[in-house]
């Protein structure tokens, strides 16, 4: 007998704004924008316990699903938009939206265990490229390409959950972007309306006030934007791969016990956070993990706050700066003193942008400083942050029963983000191969013990 398929297709749509609700509009991109051009798409997902038959999923929760997706691209248009992109330096991208522009959706319904991607436990990572969304083809125009920025799949579990697969580009959204839209949309379909939303939410804001011409020129041009008008694709990914994915939890009473030892350790650190020990001690541990060279990690912080002037918390679009270490991986495997290593440099460098007296944007630019050192083997970042509450995500069947980020496998990167069960405990997702994840969980777990 023949095996069912891993995935059915069932509708596949565009979903837009409401009609004459949006007059043709434009955002240029600002150099934090530009500085993504060349990345990876993003992609997200949830996972939300709803046990349902395939008939309600396509007469009830799709139809709302669209309906309160057609309301948030109201109010979020550039979800909806295209970015063009001219064949010039000289012109800077811009993120276009026409009357019908729209987001494509597909509907699906999935064979695959519930109960085991929702796990923490390792998993296969090509089980979830099945639940992602693909971005649809660029367009080559006579004298721009036109660039989707969004897509959604939404995927049933007969009888047991739904998924909601999210892909859109960097240069379109940071995360605290993508957390406001995603707030609009779960409020929408949970009210039925954007009443509720309009009252206490707050709407993005479009005004391009960061004004850095020099900066957008450099990042400009070091984005190569020519290339894009000589057959540009996104990337996404594939299977197969062998590499699985598992869900760490840092509980607040271990993450105490960290920063108490770092700050017995080092009296005169002037930074230490759950977030620095968390990434600090991650990063020990994935030193110990290999035999390279050099190690490099990086993480981003949002700086509306810290702009001169500050910005909207709203602001729309990407407003983030990186935060980079480097380090020889032997200083990082010396047991208790490669994770104090780790969180030294993560908090002395997160400590010098956060206290510059010229602000954040001064020192964004070139790495060649940091890249003298030579160039690092294993570059380490992270997505996410835990200042977003992603599993506060309610779209009128609970809280989601498991999020994660499916991007974090194009690279070495990790996601972080507060637990669903408490916002004080850590959820770290990693991907690796299997046979480096199994010494790497081993590495994780004993090496905690330490400090128990």
């Amino acid at each position: 007998m023949a095996s069912l398929p891993i995935l059915t297709v069932l509708e596949q749509s565009d979903v837009s704004p409401p009609p004459a609700t949006v007059d043709d509009r434009s955002l240029p991109l600002t150099f934090f924008d530009i500085s993504w051009l060349p990345f990876h798409p993003v992609h997200h997902l949830f996972f939300y316990d709803l046990p349902i038959t395939k008939t309600h999923f396509i007469e009830t929760v799709i139809p709302n699903l669209k309906r309160s997706l057609s309301i948030t691209l109201q109010h979020f248009f550039p979800f909806a938009g295209n970015l063009i992109v001219f064949p010039t330096p000289t012109r800077k991208p811009e993120i276009r939206y026409l009357e019908g522009d729209s987001v494509a959706l597909t509907v699906a319904d999935c064979t695959l265990e519930f109960n085991d991607l929702t796990g923490n436990h390792p998993r296969d990572c090509d089980k979830f490229y099945h639940l992602i969304p693909q971005l649809p083809k660029a367009a080559k125009g006579p004298d721009h390409v036109t660039i989707p920025v969004f897509a959604v799949q939404v995927t049933l579990f007969p009888d047991c959950g739904i998924s909601i697969g999210m892909t859109n580009h960097h240069f379109l959204a940071d995360a605290s972007t993508r957390f406001y839209f995603l707030k609009a949309w779960t409020s929408f379909a949970r009210c039925g309306s954007d009443e509720s939303f309009l009252a206490n939410g707050t709407l993005p804001f479009f005004d391009r006030v960061v004004n850095y011409p020099k900066l957008d020129e450099s990042y400009l041009k070091n984005a190569k934007v020519e290339t894009f008008c000589e057959g540009y694709q996104p990337q996404s990914l594939s299977g197969p791969t062998d590499k699985v994915r598992v869900t760490l939890i840092l509980t607040r009473t271990v993450i105490d016990r960290l920063k108490k030892w770092v700050s017995t350790q080092l009296p005169t650190l002037a930074y230490v956070s759950s977030f620095t020990v968390a990434c600090g001690y991650f990063w020990s541990c994935i030193a110990k993990s290999r035999n390279d060279e050099l190690q490099l990690f990086g993480f981003t912080i949002n700086c509306r706050a810290r702009m001169d002037p500050p910005l909207p918390a709203a602001y729309f679009g990407n407003c983030v700066v990186p935060c980079i270490a480097m380090a020889k991986t032997a200083l990082l495997m010396n047991g208790k003193e490669g994770f104090l290593t780790a969180a030294k440099l993560l908090g002395e460098n997160l400590h010098k942008i956060l206290t510059d007296k010229d602000g954040v944007v001064k020192d964004i630019g070139p790495l060649d400083e940091l890249l003298s050192q030579g160039m690092p083997t294993t570059i380490i970042g992270v997505a996410g942050t835990p200042r977003l509450h992603f599993y506060d995500l309610d779209f009128g069947w609970g809280k989601p029963r498991k999020h994660e980020t499916i991007s974090i496998d194009y690279n070495d990167s990790i996601s972080l983000s507060a637990c669903k069960e408490s916002t004080e405990d850590l959820e770290i997702g990693v991907s690796l191969s299997a046979t480096e994840m199994e010494a790497f969980v081993n590495i994780f777990h004993g090496g905690l013990e330490a400090y128990l």
